[in-house]
Parts: structure tokens; C-alpha cells; sequence
């Protein structure tokens, strides 16, 4: 088995560990986190190593942490430390995924998540516990659908968006980069750029800036 490393050491990156055991394919070095107070402690049985801007001890791994824009500047640092870094999927076991469909690297897929034929998933995204992604989306980089969200066929999600737990997104819709789609919404039509939706049907409410935290 392939040694690799976890970026992250919360609750995110713990569910990627028993994905990762459950895979049965890899065999974890430890974990890279930026807690001084974690440093040389053990989470979920595994060692913290050192901080995330550190030079790792193998050449693949994946990230583990949830939000969205965090872990785009998470993988910046690996690569511009770690240039020759390779980044691995983790894909649960009851995870359902359909014909033609493209994972890019570093993407999570979590138990009882199903993508159908010809979705394309960009790199560093994530598809949460009991998810839908139907035919034909496309989710940019570092895009996350929560727990029990559901996109119809030919959705589009831009990049480091991220779309709420339950949330219900209608077939053929557009939505935009950096934008944040709130818990139980439903999505009737395209959402912009920048923007924090909600509601039945979703309505953008107000702005968002790059850094606003949602999780």
C-alpha cells in the first residue's frame, strides 16, 4: 500500500480517514495542521507531523479540511513547498458513480453520495454524506455539496462555491463562483457570483467577500 499524508486535522479530515481505511489502499503517514498546540499529538490514531507550509514525508495525500477557500490556499502552500506533491481522491465504498465521470484530484466523496453519468467533479471538491450530483453538472474547483443537497441534471457550481446542507438545486441551473447557498434552500434559477442565497425559492440576499466564513 502507498504511504500518503492528511492535510488538516478536524472533523473533516477525520470522516477522510475512515474513507481512506475503509478504502483500503493507502497506509497514512500522518497529518499536517497548523495548531502548534497539535503538534507531535495523535488524532484518530495517527501522528500530527508538522504544520501545513512543512516539507512532507511522502509525495501524496489529500487535504481534509472543509471550507471551501481554505483549502484552495491549503493546496498553494503544499505545492509551492512540495512541488512535486500528488494529491489522491477519497471515495467511500457505498459512494455511487456513475458512468463517464470525471474526479478531479484531491476530491472527497462521502458515504452514500451519488454522481451520475458524465459529471464532472473539479479538483479539491467535495460531495458530502447522502449527496446528489445528477447527469451532465459540472462542479469547478473546490466546490462542496452538503450533507442531503441534490443537483438536477446540467447544473453548473462555480468554483470554491458551496451548496448547504438539504438543499435542493432544479436541473439546468447556474451558479456562481465564491457564492454560498444556505441550508434547505431551493434553487429555481441561476444564483451570481459572490453572492449568500436563500430560501424556497433561493433569492440572493446580500454579498459575500472572498474570505467570509460559512461552516
Amino acid at each position: 500500500m502507498e504511504w500518503i499524508v492528511i492535510f488538516g486535522a478536524g472533523g473533516h479530515a477525520q470522516v477522510l480517514i475512515d474513507i481512506l481505511e475503509l478504502m483500503g489502499v493507502y497506509r497514512i503517514a500522518g497529518i499536517y495542521d497548523d495548531s502548534p498546540s497539535l503538534l507531535g499529538k495523535f488524532i484518530a490514531g495517527y501522528p500530527v507531523l508538522g504544520f501545513v507550509d512543512s516539507k512532507t514525508v511522502v509525495q501524496r495525500g489529500i487535504i481534509g479540511v472543509g471550507d471551501n477557500v481554505h483549502r484552495d490556499r491549503i493546496a498553494e502552500k503544499i505545492k509551492y513547498h512540495n512541488p512535486d506533491f500528488k494529491f489522491i481522491n477519497a471515495i467511500h465504498p457505498s459512494a455511487v458513480i456513475g458512468k463517464n465521470v470525471t474526479l478531479g484530484e484531491g476530491t472527497a466523496v462521502m458515504a452514500g453520495s451519488v454522481i451520475n453519468p458524465n459529471a464532472v467533479i473539479g479538483p479539491h471538491s467535495i460531495i458530502n454524506t447522502m449527496a446528489s450530483v445528477d447527469h451532465d453538472c459540472v462542479l469547478e474547483s473546490f466546490a462542496s455539496v452538503a450533507p442531503g443537497a441534490h443537483l438536477g441534471g446540467n447544473v453548473h457550481v462555480g468554483a470554491r462555491t458551496f451548496i448547504g446542507m438539504s438543499a435542493t438545486v432544479i436541473h439546468n441551473v447556474h451558479i456562481g463562483h465564491d457564492t454560498v447557498i444556505g441550508a434547505g434552500a431551493t434553487v429555481v434559477k441561476d444564483i451570481p457570483n459572490h453572492v449568500v442565497a436563500y430560501g424556497s425559492p433561493a433569492k440572493p440576499i446580500r454579498g459575500r467577500v472572498m474570505n467570509e466564513r460559512y461552516l
